[in-house]
């Protein structure tokens, strides 16, 4: 570890030795490893000459680039991904004149009223129901 610390130390000076925590892009990644082939350097040799902290992440780049390209070397999105996905609010439909709607459209439109009128009428009837069956239990008491 003192030989490395000396290593660093020689190649970047103070700043060698600082503590450093960053996030490389992927065309810093392969140019550190083109840069490792082309030189024939060991993993710790060019984590040096880069000065990057663990030379332990530049194998898991080169498996990375082997399996993927340079797309795999792209970060990923980190934490946990979102359950649903955004949508957008609902655009207003544009008010169409009675006049220009064809039959059809007119005829479902009132037979979703009628259905949409019964359905409120029953709801009703079964509050009212239900209302009345608490008020004789609690008159029985």
């Amino acid at each position: 570890m003192v030989r490395q610390w000396l290593h660093l130390f020689n190649l970047h000076g103070q700043a060698g030795l600082s503590k450093k925590f960053s996030h490389y892009p992927a065309e810093r990644r392969l140019q550190v490893l083109e840069h490792m082939w082309a030189n024939q350097l060991s993993y710790r040799q060019t984590a040096a000459v880069f000065n990057i902290r663990s030379p332990s992440c530049i194998p898991a780049w080169e498996r990375c680039y082997h399996s993927g390209g340079i797309d795999a070397l792209r970060p990923r999105q980190r934490g946990r991904p979102t359950k649903m996905p955004t949508s957008q609010p609902p655009q207003p439909q544009p008010h169409v004149d009675d006049a220009t709607r064809s039959r059809e459209e007119l005829l479902a439109e009132v037979n979703f009223l009628r259905m949409e009128n019964a359905y409120l009428k029953k709801l009703k009837a079964l509050v009212q129901q239900q209302e009345q069956q608490t008020t004789v239990r609690k008159k029985r008491k």
